[in-house]
């Protein structure tokens, strides 16, 4: 009976260190992924601002349209000013709410953000780490149709599309836009993954048979991720340039409120020639160029986020026990852990 007895404690005892063991390496997990990455956004200055000004954004283009009225022809003075009438950016020609425009413009706005920059990353993505990692027939054709792309005139290329298949869809217009914006990032990643396949790590997943999917998804693709968010970011500021350029130049068929339109419209009916209607011009401007801003902040912030050597020194760091003179030793243990584990 008693060997049965310390047979059964000793297997209550592993089973109990499995459970500390599990519980430890949860908590590392989100502290690695989470926890740090929150804590270097909140000191971070530029994340702060960025964050406030992308999610004012969100808000207008979700709750916004519910709360806001939609503009309404001749439902105000006509080109009131700034806090006139009590409109808060005045009116337009045809006295409609040039906040309720800037407001119901928002969703298709970052609908044509949100696609088109996710496709561009995406593609891109999958093109430069798969073409820079395997190496044979199928790395070189997608190389070569990266080059043919590069070599097709964006610009150009969006007009043909958009005056033959008059795509009307937020989403559908944010992907046109993104046609061959790809190619060039696919090209910098993969020039980015030559050079960490020949890492050691890379080569004993290699060794450990792992599969090439793996190989990408774990030990390739969070190396370039400080590049690819930033590259994000860069995207969706230039989907917002293009979309209200095109709409300006009367390129894409419109049939929701955008910035581009309003511009045009300003353009067209004496904005830039009378002080009288220089608000009307103004009031889209500001607005393209506060969200290109939070966006620009934004990048630079998770460029931090993402920097491993950043996120090192705030892991660990709200841990009992873990005082700033121990702190950095703490986190190499962490890291090394969570690394060895991973």
């Amino acid at each position: 009976m008693s060997r049965i007895d310390s047979t059964a404690e000793s297997l209550f005892e592993d089973q109990v260190s499995t459970e500390v063991s599990k519980q430890e390496y949860y908590q590392m997990l989100l502290d690695l992924y989470v926890l740090a990455p929150a804590r270097i956004l909140v000191q971070d200055w530029r994340a702060l601002v960025g964050a406030t000004i992308t999610l004012a954004y969100i808000l207008m283009g979700t709750v916004g349209v519910v709360v806001v009225q939609p503009p309404e022809l001749l439902g105000g003075p006509k080109l009131a000013g700034f806090f006139e009438g009590g409109y808060v950016l005045g009116t337009d020609h045809q006295g409609r709410s040039l906040f309720g425009m800037m407001v119901h413009s928002t969703p298709a706005m970052l609908k044509m953000i949100l696609s088109g920059a996710v496709f561009t990353t995406v593609v891109a993505t999958l093109v430069g780490v798969y073409t820079g990692y395997r190496r044979g027939v199928v790395s070189k054709i997608g190389m070569t149709f990266t080059d043919i792309m590069l070599t097709v005139p964006g610009l150009p290329l969006i007009i043909v599309i958009g005056v033959v298949f008059s795509p009307r869809s937020p989403l559908i217009v944010g992907v046109v836009l993104s046609l061959n914006a790809w190619a060039g990032l696919a090209r910098s990643i993969r020039s980015q993954v030559l050079t960490i396949r020949e890492e050691s790590y890379v080569e004993a997943s290699r060794i450990m048979g792992l599969s090439t999917a793996t190989i990408m998804f774990k030990d390739i693709i969070p190396q370039l991720m400080p590049y690819i968010s930033v590259n994000f970011m860069q995207n969706a500021r230039r989907i917002i340039f293009a979309s209200v350029g095109l709409y300006f130049l009367g390129v894409l068929p419109f049939s929701h409120q955008n910035w581009g339109v309003v511009l045009n419209e300003a353009r067209v009916y004496g904005g830039l020639l009378t002080t009288e209607a220089a608000h009307w011009l103004l009031v889209p401007l500001v607005t393209l160029t506060l969200l290109t801003f939070g966006l620009t902040l934004l990048a630079q912030a998770f460029d931090q986020v993402f920097n491993p050597r950043v996120r090192a020194r705030h892991i660990g760091r709200k841990r009992e026990g873990t005082g700033p003179e121990d702190e950095e030793e703490t986190t190499g243990d962490t890291m090394s852990q969570v690394g060895g584990n991973i």
